[in-house]
């Protein structure tokens, strides 16, 4: 029996507001999160790792809150927000944890490093002023093979102190 072609499979259609744009997708149903965001949309930042849940790559934040795009079907986002690696630089300019991540030594590798971010961006949207334990705990869930992790928490508690001065600016 012959397989059907790539197009034929996409049978399944969602709308999600990604990065704060209305988009609109079609898909094999089997698909998860992750493989939509890849494949599909070409959001390439967020990682392939485990596809276990258990390392972090593909982290993304979901309606406010990060989650393991590797085990989300697609089909459950209808109608949600999705933010991307992608989707954290404004006119331009890199969002504060990207900018101390880079000015810490915060990634070597990288592969981790959009998974630590938006799961570090969704910590200080809930919590703008962490303690460095719950930084810790926050990033429990997102696996690093090269920085010891020190460089980490030390960019995400810079950008808290950056994020800080630059809302003290904007009032």
């Amino acid at each position: 029996m012959a397989t059907q072609p790539v197009e034929a499979q996409k049978t399944a259609h969602i709308r999600i507001d990604l990065n704060g744009e209305m988009t609109d997708v079609s898909f094999a149903p089997y698909k998860t999160l992750l493989e939509v965001l890849r494949e599909d949309l070409g959001h390439t930042g967020t990682k392939h790792g485990c596809e276990l849940g258990e390392c972090g790559a593909c982290a993304v934040i979901l309606d406010g809150k990060p989650v393991l795009s590797c085990l989300v079907l697609a089909q459950e986002c209808d109608g949600r927000k999705v933010v991307t690696i992608e989707g954290l630089t404004a006119d331009g300019q890199l969002h504060p944890l990207q900018e101390a991540f880079g000015d810490h030594g915060g990634s070597q590798c990288g592969y981790c490093t959009p998974g630590m971010i938006v799961t570090a961006k969704a910590l200080l949207d809930q919590n703008p002023n962490p303690t460095h334990e719950q930084i810790r705990e926050a990033l429990s869930g997102n696996l690093c093979r090269c920085t010891g992790y020190l460089q980490i928490f030390d960019a995400v508690e810079n950008a808290i102190v950056e994020i800080s001065k630059r809302n003290a600016a904007a009032k």
